[in-house]
């Protein structure tokens, strides 16, 4: 039977997992100019880095015992990785439709200034 504590545990490695997958993709769609590049270390880096995080924080002692590592990676890495993935791609705005502002072009200006 679960507990109270081991549904928010849960709940709370659903949500961590779900956001650094999601930072992860924004991070890989602005940094790499490739279609599919950005997708595949998203994919690829993401499950690792949400791996490492449900293991600290199962560590940690949140979560329930849920049986076998199939289940485990299931539920606390591919159905985030999916979530944030999908969160990125639907929900924000494309990295090439963001209006950035006039003064992140002269930021190597600022620099030289800063030099003498």
């Amino acid at each position: 039977m679960l507990s109270i504590a081991d549904i928010v545990g849960l709940l709370v490695i659903l949500g961590v997992n779900a956001a650094a997958a999601a930072v992860l993709t924004r991070f890989f769609r602005v940094r790499l100019d490739t279609r599919w590049g950005s997708a595949l270390y998203a994919v690829l880096l993401g499950a690792f880095v949400l791996t490492v995080l449900t293991i600290v924080l199962g560590g940690a002692g949140l979560g329930p015992n849920l049986g076998n590592a199939a289940t485990v990676i299931g539920l606390t890495v591919v159905l985030p990785l999916a979530t944030g993935i999908a969160f990125d791609y639907f929900w924000m705005p494309a990295p090439e439709e963001v209006d950035l502002p006039a003064e992140h072009g002269d930021r190597d200006k600022r620099r030289d200034r800063r030099e003498l």
